[in-house]
Order: C-alpha cells, then structure tokens, then sequence
C-alpha cells in the first residue's frame, strides 16, 4: 500500500478499535474489551492499576451492578511512528450508579485516553493505557433510567446480547 494509504488505514484502525473499547464498555461485551487491547497490554485507570486483562474481568463483575453508561469520544490525536502509536482521546462518559448511600446517581466523567497503541502483523491494539481524569460530577438521579422512563423513545440501549446493535449484527448477509 502506498505509504499516505497505510497511514490512513492505520489511522482507521485505531480509531476503530477505541470505537470497540466504548461499545464493549458501554454494552458489558467482553469479546469488543478484548479485542481493543493486546493480551498483555497494562491499564491504569483510576483505583485499578495492572493488566489490562484483569481491568476487563473486574469491570464485567463491578457494571453488572451499574446501570446504563454512555461513553462518547472526540478529538482523537494519533501520532505514528512505525508500528506503535501515541494517542490522545479525549472522552465524557455519563453512568447510572448508586452512591454509598444507596441512592440513585448519574456520574459525568470527561477526560481523557492516553494510550500506546502496537501495530502486530496487520492489527492495531491497545498495549498501555492510562486514564487522565480532567472532570467530574455526581448527581442525584430520582427516578433512575429504568427502560419506561424513556416513554416512546424505544428502544432503549442496553446489554449484550439485547441491545439493537447485536441484532443488527446478526442480520447481516456475507
């Protein structure tokens, strides 16, 4: 491939894989976590500080509790340098969750990814992660998110394998 083609699609797959990150997050699907990080890729985010493997597991068990969560991501900056990468996402989160009291809140998180990613054979993936925190809010959520509050904004988001997204998935042809 002509090398400003390479860096278009490395740039893409990069891009791709973060998008993974945010649905295997947002949607508790182990195999999207997995796929955006390298088997021994570390992530230090926040209290949790080690492999990135033991961050997913811990995840999976601790957001079975939590309710809905919405990562968005914006101002990605990668800068290549053969087969590794730095890049900078900038993210804001919005998670349903219950504070020491056992109240209903929403946490706002912005802040930022800061990640090594390496290019393996043809693959891009996560290899370090560290998470900067720039911004954060907890609120009290009276009445929850639960799927009737939403009216006739249905359907409503939620875990693999009910969310939309996975049937529409599986309806593809090829």
């Amino acid at each position: 491939m002509q090398p400003d083609l390479q860096t278009l699609a490395d740039r893409e797959a990069i891009r791709d894989c973060l998008y993974r990150y945010c649905r295997g997050i947002d949607r508790l699907d182990e195999d999207a976590l997995r796929s955006a990080y390298w088997p021994d890729a570390t992530d230090c985010h926040g209290a949790y500080q080690g492999s990135a493997a033991g961050f997913i597991d811990d995840a999976l068990v601790k957001l079975q509790a939590a309710g809905r969560m919405v990562h968005q991501l914006g101002n990605i900056l990668i800068e290549l340098k053969g087969d590794e990468a730095a890049v900078e996402s900038y993210f804001i989160a919005f998670q349903e969750g219950r504070d020491a009291t056992g109240q209903a809140v929403e946490t706002l998180l912005c802040g930022r990814y800061a990640d090594r990613f390496e290019r393996r054979g043809w693959e891009w993936r996560i290899a370090a992660r560290i998470v900067v925190y720039d911004w954060q809010r907890q609120m009290p959520l009276p009445d929850g998110l639960a799927a009737a509050s939403f009216g006739l904004r249905q359907p409503t988001g939620g875990r693999k394998p009910d969310d939309p997204i996975y049937r529409v998935i599986a309806s593809l042809r090829g």
